[in-house]
């Protein structure tokens, strides 16, 4: 009764800041912004964010004192991402019923988080629902998550913080208070069985998230990082509010940070953009080891959102169409993760051609339609180097340089191979994509999917000359691509390379590449159909076989 009473004399606090005569400047028509945990009163060129006095247990903000502590971290934190938009923290005066903005801290009623006003339009999820979310938009969220997460400072040493047995509480957190609502008998079923998923999961996963924790992983990251917390901002995705009222859900793997934005995508109905930013931000960091949380985490955080739909629904100052829209919120976020903890069946491809005969290309398109990874050579030749993908300067010495010499060469193939083996152990789809011009590297990879039990393909390149000499021509002059292959490179392959064999031919799938970008996307679309076919169909036989 006491946080009903609290969250009324808010909301009548709420009312009074509608009034443009609260503010110290021109305010126009106020908009107001309500969360489960804030108020945001747009006024003019500035929005108010004030905190509700709630306690939810993994919030606390039942005190004058802690919303303004909180006020005050929250300005903090979002200065590492968004410093352009976080402004101050101001006290607002006067009663319930005539407050004002500013004026003296000790007659503070109440204190707002002041931030520089942008459009609605701007942010992610409202690009996303309006159809304008595109893949350049993608490539530099996970540009920007990435270089995000690099300047994110590592969990205090000796803290719990990351742990697995903290990572199990929050989990189970989410699933307690959906088993202790009152759902519908579907979703009551489908909680359920993700409880026994978790735990399932849970089990395989924490000794992978303390060997994560150990070595760094752990970082003070965003937590909150869906689509509604990233703006454009002069063209680039800026992340913002991000969690600062509790440090162990902010101190984090930074996979569980992206696994949010992940499961975001893909609760959008935006699956190939979601598989994009996974594949975009593992190139800019080479992480690929984290991918074995990946599942456990994408449930983990749309379990999140559903309990938040569900607290939201629950509140007093909630209005009923929003009741009705939270409650149908909770049902999708729950089918969502139930959709992630039942992938497909992963496979193991490989591309095969030469330089220019768009493996890169194809490959791309295949992993956005089948949910998969890729594995770019000429990324991870660069990576065991300590050479930068935008890095060319050995470009001119590509044949038989030390870059590109037969040690180096070997050692490539040989990360690519255990980077394969983790994305397979992750019970994911590893697209390898390399020239694997030598039929001594395509049976490594074949002897990997036998052992490993997946059906592996060769998804074979091809294209006259011409246009692999245009396509080398045109990559050099962008210079934005991690390739250094030019015509001397092509030449070499063209006279060195080794054909498919009979054996190799009855699990590869040519794919002829001289065609407009249109075609050739349909032609790699038709084609991850059918791979997505098949790995369909071993998921059912596994289903019948248990």
């Amino acid at each position: 009764m006491e946080g009903t009473q609290a969250l009324m004399e808010h909301a009548a606090l709420v009312q009074g800041l509608r009034d443009p005569a609260a503010y110290p400047h021109h305010a126009g028509a106020i908009e107001v912004i309500e969360t489960h945990i804030s108020s945001v009163l747009l006024a003019g060129e500035f929005a108010y964010k004030l905190k509700k006095p709630v306690n939810l247990g993994f919030v606390d903000f039942s005190t004058l004192e802690r919303r303004r502590h909180f006020c005050e971290e929250e300005i903090r934190l979002n200065r590492r991402g968004a410093p352009s938009l976080y402004l101050d923290v101001v006290p607002i005066t006067g009663d319930l019923a005539h407050p004002r903005i500013g004026g003296q801290a000790d007659r503070a009623i109440e204190y707002a988080v002041r931030m520089r006003r942008f459009s609605a339009s701007a942010r992610l999820d409202t690009l996303t629902r309006g159809g304008g979310l595109t893949r350049v938009h993608i490539d530099r969220l996970a540009q920007s998550v990435a270089a995000y997460h690099g300047q994110c400072q590592a969990a205090p040493a000796g803290s719990i913080f990351g742990s697995a047995r903290l990572v199990l509480q929050w989990a189970n957190d989410n699933l307690e208070t959906l088993e202790a609502a009152s759902l519908a008998p579907a979703e009551t079923r489908r909680v359920k069985q993700l409880r026994a998923w978790t735990e399932s999961q849970f089990e395989r996963c924490a000794p992978e998230i303390e060997r994560r924790r150990s070595s760094g992983h752990v970082r003070e990251c965003h937590g909150d990082l869906h689509l509604g917390n990233v703006v454009l901002l002069h063209g680039t995705p800026v992340p913002f509010d991000c969690i600062e009222f509790n440090d162990e859900l902010r101190y984090i793997d930074v996979f569980n940070d992206v696994a949010f934005a992940f499961m975001d995508l893909i609760d959008h109905g935006l699956a190939p953009l979601a598989w994009r930013f996974l594949g975009a931000y593992l190139e800019h960091i080479g992480d690929y080891e984290g991918l074995a949380t990946l599942r456990f985490y994408a449930v983990y955080r749309a379990l999140v959102r559903a309990k938040i739909a569900f607290i939201r629904g629950q509140q007093p100052d909630t209005a009923a169409a929003e009741k009705t829209a939270q409650g149908a919120a909770l049902a999708r976020y729950v089918k969502v993760a139930q959709s992630l903890a039942r992938p497909l069946a992963p496979q193991l491809i490989i591309t095969c051609g030469v330089t220019g005969s768009g493996k890169t290309t194809v490959s791309q398109v295949l992993l956005e339609e089948l949910g998969a990874v890729r594995l770019r050579s000429d990324l991870e030749r660069k990576r065991l180097q300590g050479v930068a993908a935008s890095d060319h300067s050995g470009a001119s010495s590509a044949v038989g340089g030390e870059l590109y010499g037969p040690a180096v060469t070997e050692r490539t193939y040989a990360r690519l191979h255990a980077l394969a083996r983790l994305v397979l152990e992750a019970g994911i789809t590893p697209i390898v994509d390399a020239t694997f011009l030598e039929h001594a590297q395509r049976e490594m990879f074949r002897e990997l999917a036998s052992a490993c039990g997946v059906r592996y393909t060769i998804v074979e390149c091809i294209a006259p000359p011409a246009r692999l000499e245009a396509r080398i021509t045109q990559r050099l002059a962008g210079g934005a691509d991690a390739s250094d292959a030019t015509s001397q490179v092509l030449a070499h392959q063209l006279s060195t390379r080794e054909p498919l064999s009979f054996t190799e031919r009855t699990v590869a799938l040519q794919l002829d590449t001289d065609t407009d970008w249109a075609r050739l996307q349909s032609r790699c679309t038709s084609l991850a159909r059918k791979l997505r076919s098949v790995a369909h169909r071993q998921q059912l036989g596994q289903a019948v076989a248990s």
